[in-house]
Parts: C-alpha cells; sequence; structure tokens
C-alpha cells in the first residue's frame, strides 16, 4: 500500500505516519480555511494548494512536515527562527512535537494569494 501514489491529499494525509498526521490535517484546515478558493491535489507526489498559480503546500520528511509558500520573506524566517522553527528560502519545517505557526502562516498565504491574483 505504501507504494500507491495518493490522489487526493486526505489520502497522502491518511497513508502518512501517524506521528505526522495531525500536523498535516492542522495545515490543510489552516490553507483551506485563509482561501477557500483554492484547489487541492496532489503535484510532485506532494500536497499543492492552487489559487491563480501555486498557492502553498506541504510534504514529509523523516522528523517533520516541511510547509512551503513562495511568499516566505526574509523577514518572516527571521520570525520563524526566533519561535524555533527552521526555515529556507520557500519552506518551513515544522517538527512532530512543534505547533504551527498559524498567525505566521495565515499571513503567508494570504499574501500569496494576493500575489497571485496580480
Amino acid at each position: 500500500m505504501a507504494d500507491l501514489k495518493p490522489k487526493t491529499v486526505d489520502e497522502f494525509i491518511d497513508n502518512s505516519p501517524e506521528k505526522s498526521q495531525g500536523i498535516m490535517i492542522k495545515l490543510k484546515k489552516l490553507i483551506e480555511a485563509t482561501e477557500p478558493n483554492a484547489e487541492s491535489g496532489i503535484s510532485w507526489n506532494v500536497p499543492i494548494y492552487k489559487c491563480n498559480g501555486i498557492l502553498a503546500g506541504f510534504s514529509l520528511a523523516k522528523k517533520h512536515v516541511s510547509f512551503g509558500i513562495d511568499s516566505l520573506t526574509e523577514e518572516m524566517r527571521k520570525i520563524l527562527n526566533e519561535k524555533g522553527y527552521k526555515t529556507g528560502k520557500k519552506t518551513i519545517q515544522i517538527k512532530f512535537n512543534q505547533d504551527i505557526p498559524s498567525k505566521e502562516f495565515k499571513l503567508l498565504i494570504q499574501e500569496q494569494a494576493k500575489l497571485n491574483a496580480l
């Protein structure tokens, strides 16, 4: 069953290790609540949300869930790093024992939606 490629975000979450599912469910709900017009799907074998282009997505790693979004600025990376999250150019790692920084993620999703609408 692990060899089957998920066709939906829910399948991706359901087929992931239990310790990662809570984070992914919260991310899914946050993205969908913040941008209700976003369409979910699987691209590059991971959950991706689109709204006038790619909005956001997430993937599973061995010890964390990675949230990806193009609107991640240096300022926001600094804020998230200070809160204990590891960031990359366009990604934020959420360890299985961390909560989602909902306020910051909501701002990022809103900003990305605005950028996509241009």
